[in-house]
């Protein structure tokens, strides 16, 4: 192998133009929701051809919102997938509501919708659908599983990512999106919820900002600076700064430039990596777009070399950083007790949560960087 390297599993690209693009709310002294978050929208709508885009302080305070402006509480269900991260979960426990979880396909990490249909029952309100890793989940088979029932795009990996010619986010009734380090672009942490229904739009809209009638800016800039808002719901603080909407929309304008650059890395991986029969690589469904959040495999340990946790100590003891894809929520010590689950219950996010391994996908990586990480895959066998 070549000489040892330092490859983390992923690191935010950003550099001169976000630190400039700190320095007008800086010295606005707008630091909270204002025209920087309003523009950030604006274009984050455009991008995805949605008439309406909210920033939030995360993806899970989006979904959340989501279910808020749904009505959706105690004595509804909720459909998740089973293998997912634990938010996409909390945020129907959050409402009183009760997630009801489907298994997921190991071959594309997403929900399974043949699985789809045995799990709705008559107090079913929505489906949440997560466009995992950055791959869309296949929403016309999950449509056509359960008519009629609203489908949430949990699009937390699935900025730039399209489902037959449609953006991630134009998918369902409602999308929310996640701006964390770890994504393609990121505003430190951060989310956004786009939708088409203009009404939940508006809900949303308040819910994020304690429930209040108008924004803080509106108000602020308002003719009339005796009048407070009316407060008719019950709503959040879940609202983005102006600083990291300033972030957000240069690294918006980076979006496209580095989805192609991780298109090309997952190309050489997928050629690279061929060779090696226990170790399954993503695949891209024709006519979609990946968005390429992470590279995520899936270890047959029938054939590899070694246990997959015992290759990922391996390749991390020569410098190349590894994780699991995610977890399988039911897995997990919360659900597991508080509803009665067990690993077998859901054995593809079971499989899923101990055979996937994701590898080093960024945009600060060079070539030879990947061809490293090739190179010791291959060393292994």
């Amino acid at each position: 192998m070549t000489a040892p390297r330092s490859i983390g599993i992923s690191l935010p690209s950003l550099g001169e133009e976000e630190w400039q693009a700190l320095r007008e709310p800086l010295e606005s002294g707008w630091l909270t929701q204002g025209p920087k978050v309003a523009a950030f929208e604006k274009a984050f709508a455009e991008r995805h051809r949605v008439p309406h885009a909210l920033a939030t302080t995360s993806c899970t305070t989006g979904l959340h919102l989501v279910l808020a402006a749904m009505g959706i509480g105690p004595g509804d269900e909720v459909i998740v997938p089973a293998f997912t991260w634990v938010a996409t979960a909390n945020v129907v426990v959050y409402c009183g509501a009760t997630p009801v979880f489907v298994d997921v396909d190991p071959a594309t990490f997403n929900l399974d919708p043949a699985q789809l249909a045995a799990r709705v029952t008559e107090r079913t309100r929505a489906i949440i659908a997560v466009h995992l890793f950055g791959r869309c989940a296949d929403m016309d088979a999950i449509a056509a599983a359960a008519p009629g029932i609203p489908v949430i795009e949990d699009a937390a990996c699935a900025a730039g990512a399209a489902y037959k010619g449609r953006p991630a986010g134009t998918l369902g009734l409602a999308a929310s999106f996640s701006f964390h380090p770890r994504k393609s672009v990121t505003t430190g942490e951060g989310g956004m919820v786009t939708t088409a229904d203009a009404a939940l739009a508006e809900t949303c809209n308040m819910l994020r900002n304690h429930g209040a009638s108008v924004s803080e800016e509106q108000r602020h800039r308002g003719p009339r600076p005796y009048l407070l808002p009316e407060f008719n719901l019950l709503g959040f603080n879940y609202r983005m700064t102006d600083l990291q909407g300033a972030v957000g929309l240069v690294q918006l304008g980076k979006l496209d430039r580095f989805i192609k650059e991780r298109a090309e890395a997952a190309a050489f991986y997928a050629e690279a990596l061929a060779g090696l029969p226990w170790l399954r690589t993503p695949e891209v469904p024709e006519g979609c777009e990946h968005a390429w959040q992470a590279y995520v495999c899936f270890v047959d340990e029938a054939t590899a070399p070694m246990p997959r946790n015992d290759i990922m100590e391996w390749l991390q003891a020569r410098g190349i950083a590894t994780r699991p894809g995610t977890h399988a929520v039911h897995m997990l010590g919360y659900y597991r007790d508080r509803f009665g689950l067990a690993p077998d219950d859901f054995p593809g996010a079971r499989d899923c949560d101990r055979h996937s391994m994701a590898i080093p996908l960024h945009n600060r990586m060079s070539m030879a960087d990947y061809a490293y990480v090739a190179e010791a895959l291959h060393t292994l066998g």
